[in-house]
This record gives C-alpha cells, sequence and structure tokens, in this order.
C-alpha cells in the first residue's frame, strides 16, 4: 500500500479510505464486517462514519469489527446534523460537540477518535466556540486530531487561523466532494487546504455511482441502485443528464485504456496531489473490490486532457449547478 502523509502532519494513511455510510442500513452486519476484514488484509488503515450514519449503527459496526485492531486503524467520525428533536441536539456548540462525542466513543467502543470532522459550515454561526470545545476534546486525550468537511476556502482559512490563535495544531484534513464531473472543489477548496497544510480526503468519487456507468441515459435506474430506490441527494446532486452522458464515455475510454470506469474515475481524483486519500463507500463486498482497480492504474497526460474536455477545470458537468444542500452564500437580499 502506498501510504501518504495527511496534510502537513505525520500520520500516513492509505489513498483509499473505506467510507461507512452505508454499514449498518442498505449494509447488513455481517457484509460490513467483511467488507471492513477484507480491507485490513489489503493494507487499507482509514475508515469514515459518522454519528449520524444510520442512527449511531454504523459507528456500533466499525467499533465491533476494529476492536481486536484499533491501534492499526485511523478511525474519523464526525459531528453537527441533528442527532435528536432537541434544540441543542445539532449543530456547533459545546454542549452538542462534547455530547456528540462521548456517543461516539461509546458506540466506537473506543477511548479515542483518531480525527474528528466538523460536519458541514453552519452560515451565521461562529466557530470559535466550536474550535474551543475541540481543543478542549484533543487536551482530554478524547481527540488526536480534528478536520472540517464541506467547507469553503474561507473558512479553512478562519479555521486555520483560530487553531493558531489558540495554540492547537490547525486541522489535519478537509472533506468535500470531489470527482470527475463535480470539480468546483478545485477553484478554492483544494489550494485553500494545501496552503494551510491539510490533506484532503475527498468524498463520493464516484458521484454517488453515476460514474460507474451502470446507469444509461434516459433510461430508468435499476431497482437495486440508490437512484433506483429513490435515494434523496442523488437525485439532489448527480443524476444530471450531462453526468450521465459523461459517465458513459468515460467507461468506454477505460475499456479501451484496460481498466474499468470505476477504476478510471478513481484513479483520476487520486492522481491529484492536492489530495491524499478519497472515501469509497460500498454497499456490498463486490462493489469493494471493484475499488481496488484504481490502485493498479496510472492515468496519462492524454487521459487528463479527456477529462479536462468533458468538464473544465474547477466546473461541474451541468453549467450553472449548486448543491441545493450547500446553497451561495454570497447574496443575503435586503
Amino acid at each position: 500500500m502506498d501510504y501518504r502523509y495527511l496534510g502537513r502532519s505525520a500520520l500516513q494513511v492509505s489513498p483509499l479510505c473505506l467510507g461507512a455510510m452505508m454499514f449498518g442500513g442498505e449494509t447488513d452486519e455481517a457484509t460490513a464486517r467483511r467488507i471492513i476484514a477484507k480491507a485490513g488484509e489489503q493494507g487499507v488503515n482509514f475508515i469514515d462514519t459518522a454519528d449520524v450514519y444510520h442512527a449511531g449503527r454504523s459507528e456500533e459496526i466499525v467499533g465491533r469489527a476494529v476492536a481486536d485492531r484499533r491501534d492499526d486503524w485511523v478511525i474519523a467520525t464526525k459531528f453537527g446534523f441533528p442527532g435528536g428533536q432537541g434544540p441543542n441536539q445539532n449543530g456547533q456548540s459545546r454542549k452538542w460537540i462534547m455530547q456528540s462525542v462521548e456517543n461516539s466513543l461509546k458506540r466506537l467502543g473506543s477511548e479515542y477518535i483518531d480525527i474528528l470532522y466538523f460536519h458541514r459550515a453552519l452560515p451565521g454561526i461562529s466557530l470559535e466556540e466550536g474550535m474551543r470545545a475541540v481543543a478542549d476534546l484533543i487536551r482530554q486525550g478524547k481527540v488526536r486530531y480534528f478536520g472540517v468537511s464541506n467547507f469553503k476556502g474561507w473558512r479553512i482559512a478562519e479555521i486555520a487561523r483560530l487553531a493558531d490563535q489558540m495554540g492547537i495544531d490547525r486541522p489535519v484534513a478537509s472533506e468535500p466532494l470531489y470527482n470527475l464531473v463535480d470539480r468546483t472543489a478545485e477553484v478554492e477548496q483544494l489550494p485553500a487546504a494545501a496552503h494551510y497544510g491539510l490533506g484532503v480526503v475527498s468524498y463520493s468519487p464516484l458521484a454517488r455511482g453515476v460514474l460507474s456507468g451502470k446507469y444509461a441515459p434516459d433510461t430508468a435506474p435499476p431497482e437495486d441502485s440508490r437512484a433506483g430506490r429513490g435515494d434523496r441527494r442523488i437525485q439532489q446532486t448527480e443524476w444530471r443528464p450531462e453526468s450521465l452522458q459523461i459517465a458513459q464515455t468515460i467507461a468506454a475510454h477505460a475499456a479501451e485504456r484496460g481498466t474499468t470506469p470505476i477504476g478510471f474515475a478513481l484513479a483520476w481524483v487520486l492522481n491529484n496531489q492536492h489530495v491524499s486519500a478519497t472515501i469509497a463507500g460500498p454497499r456490498t463486498e463486490t462493489q469493494w473490490d471493484s475499488y481496488q482497480a484504481a490502485l493498479q492504474f496510472k492515468l496519462t497526460a492524454e487521459d487528463e486532457q479527456l477529462v479536462d474536455r468533458l468538464v473544465p477545470p474547477g466546473h461541474a458537468s451541468t453549467p450553472g449547478y449548486t448543491d441545493p444542500g450547500y446553497p451561495v452564500e454570497g447574496r443575503i437580499v435586503r
């Protein structure tokens, strides 16, 4: 395994990070544990979960699966999304962060979390209170590193400034959405992370399955697929005609190059020097097996030029596209 340093930290992680979002829901525990065991045997040492994935069941499964080799794994989890109905059971208050971390530690069956992410940015909410809470958790030994997820460049800069001001290490990781049909992270998120010393651990490298090539344009999706199950997020984001067509072009090109569309799409993300690792989240063991092609495939200049023709650097496949989950914040009507 070609381990990579996570940003400017001394922490080394596998370029494929096992995403556990499906575990405890679409993926039952027995299958999840087989995937985790296989990943460990393959040299993968990095796993990503969150407090809200299937109401905490993902963390519980991860914790049980790695219990006998806990120190071999770099476990990342997150806080910030609602964990209950109360007004203080979400967000970035000291109260919720402390409660959320204690709950995660119990579910993981661990005394510490390797990387704790701010799961999202909250417009209008100061980062300072959350940063002080995370700093205290690091000093208590409950958290070893922290990171940010879905943060724009200016917030990455602010979080680095606050860390310097508080006398703690800067975050080690930024987790943006990044794939070859949504390259908007290249505009500021990736350069900001590099400038401030954060490693990039991108998510959705397969555009929630679109880049696997299994979805034919103008055709109903397979019933057992994420789109076929009516997943809200894929409908909001990746289910775009332009992306479906590009996926077919990539699939044909990958075949000519002797690899799979999955291998090509993952390898393209990992071919960016800013990227330390990418999160690949399988539903099945077969899906996890398919990701390994990325580690053997090397892109050429011609491959990069093809992608640039399909989707210009810094853009998404659909002109004017914005993820409704993360709207543009720069215009507030008076």
